[in-house]
Order: C-alpha cells, then structure tokens, then sequence
C-alpha cells in the first residue's frame, strides 16, 4: 500500500485555521468544556516542545505504552489480492436426454460427493409410466448454481448444476515492477481476509505472472492455499506476507506507535507526564512490530495508542495543564 505524502502548509492563514481546527478535536476528546475547567488551560505555543498530560488528562485520552525491546523481526512484502477458484475445478451438471425435471435432491450451497444423486429427469419417451434417469455428480465439491426447478422441461445443453471443488483456492495478487524481483514461485507467504482477520491461512507462490499491465505496471502473483473448512469464497479481498528477510533480535516497538507525517517516521517517548516526539528511522516490519534501527534505546517507553492525539497538541505547541481530577 502506497501513502501519499502530505503537502506543507503554505500560508501562515492555513496554519491557523488548522492548528485551531486541531484543538478543538483534542479539546473535545479530553472533555471539553469540562477537561478544561478547574483551572485547567491550554496555552499555545510553537510546535516542537514536549506535550505535558495530567493523570486524569492521560485517563481520559486512554493512553496505552509499550516499550522498545528486542525480538525477531521479519521483514515482509506485502500484496492485495483476492481469493479465486482454481482453474479447471468446476463442473457443469447435465443430462444426455431431452426430458421433465421431477425430484431434487441438493439445494444450492451444498457440499456433494462424485457419485451423490443430484437430479431425476423424466423421459419423453413413450412408457408407462415414462423412463426416468437419475443424473448424479461428477465430482465432489459446492454446489455453486442450481439452474433448474421441478417441472421444467431440460434438454442435453441445459446446465442443471454448477459444482466447484474448494478444498483448495487460488489467492491472486499483483505485485509492483520494483518488488518483482523480490518473489518466486515456491515462496511461503501468510494470507488473511478481512471476513477473519484474527486466522492465518498458509500459502504459497505457484505462478508469476508473464505479463505486465502496462497501465499499472504491475504482474499478477498467484498463491494455493488450502481450504478445508470451506471458510475462502470467491472474490474475499485478502492480503498475503511473503516473508524476505528475518532478523535474530532487533529492536522494536509495536507498529501501531508510529506516525508517518510529511515524510518522516516519528514515535512519542514517555517521560513521567511528558511526551517527546523522537524520529526514528524504520527497518523490518512483520506488521504488528516494526524494527527502528535509529531514534530509541532498549526500554524507551512508546506511545501505541492516544499517539495521534498527543501528536495534535505537539502541533499546535498545546500543554494541557492543570487539576489532576
């Protein structure tokens, strides 16, 4: 995913209507006009300075910190895709006799066996009664089209079931031309969906594509990925991480600390009731941690959520002061 880059304020104007705009968000988070009573101020001043926080100042913004510690890190490419079918697994149902649809015997949505007896169709034959034929499934999987009702009248061409087998999906992505020399066939990756964000499921690279859009410059990847619990559908947006590069011990904090603004990586140190703004340069990251390779020492204690909060009032050169109640 590519973030645009903000653009500088350009007038003194737009510094003000901004900084005033910024405030009174955090001033309403922090329960204005309440949180600024009881002796409670804001005094703006240039951006730049420590943001200092009561207690209660700290409660109400919820903060959460985390230290930067050492731990294994991996770096990760990671792409946007969505789950497909694999090619050459789905089977049209349908009879070799002109005839009357009598009974049903799977609904749509089902999961059949090759062999399991999906449909009867009533001959138009002369008989008494007419023959009939039971028309049985050619494979096992989903029924993902049922195209018939009772009564109607079929012939050979008519499709009467779509069956696909799921028991493995495809994951296909596209990959920017700068990062194509990165991946390669038989490469692991870990995929999520947004319909189970918290469940992994493993994959790996079967094709790079031999073709680049030259409108998006791009090449599509496909992963297999297993799929025994029918859980990835057609068309699920999913995101897979190819692992690159694996580092012992690194130090990290937690990616959710960092704020990229105009270019630049920062975090916010705890210091007691203040908070520091320090920029750090970002290595490796495996999406929930993030290596910074300069900017922290082992044991800082990083701001992971009310980051963007404090960073409001660094803006504006806010220091909330006060009661602490």
């Amino acid at each position: 995913m590519r973030l645009q880059q903000s653009k500088p304020f350009h007038t003194m104007r737009g510094r003000v209507i901004i900084c005033t705009m910024l405030m009174l968000v955090v001033a309403g988070l922090l329960g204005s006009p309440a949180a600024l009573s009881h002796g409670k101020e804001i005094k703006i001043g240039a951006p730049g300075g420590p943001v200092q926080l009561t207690p209660a100042q700290q409660r109400k913004l919820d903060l959460k910190t985390a230290p930067a510690s050492l731990r294994p890190v991996t770096e990760l490419l990671n792409l946007n895709g969505e789950v497909r079918l694999v090619p050459g697994r789905q089977a049209n149902v349908s009879t070799r006799i002109n005839g009357q649809v009598t009974a049903l015997y799977a609904s749509l949505g089902d999961t059949v066996r090759s062999g399991q007896r999906l449909v009867r169709v009533q001959s138009r034959l002369v008989g008494n009664p007419p023959p009939s034929i039971d028309v049985a499934a050619p494979m096992a999987g989903v029924v993902d089209a049922l195209e018939v009702s009772l009564g109607q009248a079929v012939e050979p061409a008519t499709v009467l079931y779509r069956i696909s087998d799921r028991s493995q999906v495809n994951m296909v992505a596209r990959v920017y031309e700068e990062d194509l020399g990165k991946v390669q066939v038989g490469q692991e990756a870990k995929v999520r969906t947004l319909s189970y964000p918290d469940r992994i499921f493993p994959g790996k690279i079967i094709l790079v594509g031999p073709t680049l859009d030259p409108q998006s410059r791009t090449v599509e990847v496909w992963f297999r990925l297993d799929n025994p619990d029918n859980l990835l559908k057609p068309n699920l947006f999913a995101r897979a991480g190819i692992a690159l590069r694996q580092s012992a011990a690194s130090l990290t904090v937690p990616t959710a600390a960092i704020i990229e603004a105009n270019g630049e990586k920062f975090v916010f140190i705890q210091q007691k009731d203040r908070y520091i703004r320090s920029d750090i340069t970002a290595g490796a990251s495996d999406g929930d941690f993030t290596e910074v390779t300069d900017g922290l020492v082992p044991g800082d204690v990083v701001v992971t959520q009310g980051n963007r909060e404090i960073y409001t009032l660094w803006l504006t050169g806010g220091v909330l002061k006060g009661e602490d109640d």
